[in-house]
């Protein structure tokens, strides 16, 4: 039996993009991505706010984009909204949307009609996690069909799934603004999507940004650890599993990367698991904790009141937990930490400095 394998490579601001290639090239993304096939970016903006660790790093794009384009690939981004991310606001906050212009990248927002149309498709593989959340049947993306998909998620925690990566990166994109309603199954539904993704797409591939990783209740009130890293592979699974071994976890025992295991849909065992490129320390340490979020949503997703989600998400009243997460994440805790944290990155690691002066490459400069 094959291994899957994955890339890990140390990197600094000086020799960032020569670092991203490496782990490309390492990963096995030429191989992964068919070369008469578009690439789809899919970034993450989990948090319009330019917090790091949270979100896709412009030079994490950046990087991408021009191993790609040394490849002779065609690119399009994709984009999705939650009820509480706006990704235009991301996009400028993040510095991401200055990289797309220069590069001429073409963009998508699959929630707007308008810019990408949704079809119900099943596909040959069960999917009864899905099925489960959407007995009418799922909708896909239109032009997701027989296109590459290169994840570009961070290494971060989360408070419902305990590490979150390349696999929850898909949830956005592959399901439209109802995808709250999987919650209570997100273990489920995320394995679902690994299977739904071999079918839908001609080939995947996943970069990591580690250079800052989310430590704490993820994934944004978190606390970035400067870790100068990037983990890269075409199996997804594979690479979660190996970012979940690098923060102290587990990955036999989140429920999410377990059933793509015991599913055939990714190595998750470390004996499965080719790691190539350079040598790093594994057992960061890392835990999930709680904060308001959390405490609210373990009762409501899992708890004494999970019986009573569908009135409380799936009527009108669904605008009370969007307005307080908003209070919460975006008036309360980034004003009262989030900055602060930021404010410390910015002067305490290379990657704040970069990311504050950041500005894309020209790509005519480069082509000189």
């Amino acid at each position: 039996m094959s291994k899957s394998v994955v890339a890990l490579i140390r990197t600094k601001p000086e020799t960032v993009f020569e670092d991203i290639a490496r782990a490309c090239d390492l990963g096995g993304a030429r191989e992964a991505l068919p070369a008469q096939a578009d690439v789809i970016l899919k970034d993450n903006i989990t948090w319009h706010l330019p917090f790091l660790s949270a979100n896709t790093t412009p030079w994490q794009l950046e990087g991408v984009v021009r191993w790609l384009q040394q490849q002779g690939r065609s690119q399009i981004a994709v984009h999705n909204d939650t009820v509480v991310t706006d990704p235009i606001e991301g996009l400028a906050n993040l510095k991401l949307q200055p990289i797309y212009s220069a590069y001429g990248i073409e963009q998508f927002f699959v929630n707007d009609p308008a810019s990408v149309s949704w079809s119900t498709w099943r596909p040959q593989t069960p999917t009864p996690w899905l099925d489960k959340v959407y007995p009418e049947g799922t909708s896909f993306p239109d032009m997701f069909h027989g296109k590459s998909v290169f994840h570009l998620p961070t290494v971060k925690t989360h408070i419902y799934t305990t590490t979150t990566g390349a696999i929850k990166n898909s949830f956005g994109g592959l399901l439209n603004t109802r995808r709250h309603y999987c919650h209570t199954w997100i273990h489920g539904v995320l394995a679902d999507l690994v299977a739904v993704q071999r079918e839908l797409h001609s080939g995947m591939f996943a970069i990591a940004d580690g250079t800052l990783a989310g430590n704490g209740p993820g994934p944004r009130t978190m606390i970035p650890v400067q870790k100068d890293l990037f983990i890269a592979s075409s199996d997804p699974v594979a690479m979660d599993a190996v970012a979940a071994r690098l923060m102290g976890f587990e990955p036999e025992k989140i429920d999410y990367l377990r059933e793509c295991g015991e599913r055939g849909l990714g190595k998750v065992a470390a004996e499965d698991i080719e790691l190539v490129g350079d040598d790093v320390p594994f057992g960061w340490g890392f835990d999930v904790g709680d904060n308001l979020a959390s405490r609210f949503g373990d009762v409501l997703w899992f708890g004494a009141l999970q019986r009573l989600q569908n009135l409380f998400f799936r009527t009108p009243l669904v605008r009370l937990f969007i307005t307080g997460s908003h209070v919460y994440h975006d008036e309360w805790w980034w004003k009262r930490h989030g900055q602060k944290r930021m404010a410390k990155v910015a002067e305490t690691t290379p990657w704040g400095q970069l990311f504050a002066d950041y500005r894309p490459s020209a790509p005519e400069q480069d082509e000189a």
